[in-house]
């Protein structure tokens, strides 16, 4: 049996949204389905992988795991919201040079994770980003070229945010 449909209301990479969604669909589905942003991946479905991983308030949360009526009055952002315009975000730049992605099933949801992890820490160190990335599977890249493009990107944005 499923429940009474809801509306929920939420900021979504900076837009206004307001969905009705069962109680039982997740908040990848509904990013997904409802809303058409795709990038959001969902992988196992136990919130092992972190290919779902989007910022919530933000914090990296497993959308997979997260209701979506949880998302209520929050501000969701997710991998089609890191871009400025037509110019990639630094990160994204970054994961281009160092070719950090191969097969790109878990890249949305590594760099929502180094997005999180470059605003709370602006010069990380390489152990910082793969203690960071160790709740995001890759079975591609072996990690080193992730670990390298997120080390850019925070020189890069650094040389940016320096007046």
């Amino acid at each position: 049996m499923t429940g009474d449909p809801r509306a929920i209301s939420m900021t979504v990479n900076g837009r206004e949204v307001t969905l009705t969604v069962e109680p039982r669909v997740s908040l990848a589905d509904a990013l997904r389905q409802d809303l058409g942003l795709t990038g959001t991946h969902v992988g196992c479905e136990h919130g092992v992988c972190g290919s779902c991983t989007v910022l919530v308030d933000g914090t990296a949360v497993r959308s997979c795991l997260l209701f979506a009526v949880q998302a209520e009055g929050t501000a969701v952002e997710t991998v089609e919201g890191l871009a400025r315009g037509s110019a990639l975000h630094p990160l994204q730049e970054a994961f281009r040079r160092h070719h950090a992605l191969q097969c790109g099933f878990c890249t949305p949801g590594v760099l929502m994770t180094l997005v999180e992890l470059l605003r709370a820490d602006p010069c990380p160190t390489e152990a910082a980003v793969r203690d960071a990335l160790s709740g995001n599977l890759c079975r591609c890249t072996g990690y080193q070229p992730i670990v390298a493009a997120a080390l850019d990107a925070a020189t890069v944005l650094a040389a940016e945010a320096a007046p």
